[in-house]
């Protein structure tokens, strides 16, 4: 346990940072498979583009680093791309 002020209140940020990181990190996972799942090519599209800027929000606020968000990005545009060809 923290024996000072400023190491307590370090925690108590860390807190809020790890449960606020958590549901991004939640959110993209839900979104990401519920984009998987669909078999429509225009409701892909739309899912897409809301998954894109989580990813791009996550990346910049450091969450996730950015080359995971650009790996994850290229992944699911070619799934989508695969649903309309």
């Amino acid at each position: 346990m923290p024996n000072n002020a400023s190491h307590k209140k370090r925690l108590r940020q860390s807190e809020v940072r790890r449960h606020r990181n958590r549901e991004v990190r939640s959110e993209i996972r839900t979104r990401t498979k519920k984009l998987l799942a669909m078999d429509s090519a225009d409701d892909a599209q739309s899912a897409m583009s809301e998954l894109y800027t989580a990813l791009d929000r996550a990346a910049r606020k450091n969450i996730m680093p950015p080359n995971a968000a650009a790996r994850q990005k290229a992944r699911l545009a070619r799934h989508v791309n695969s649903l309309t060809g």
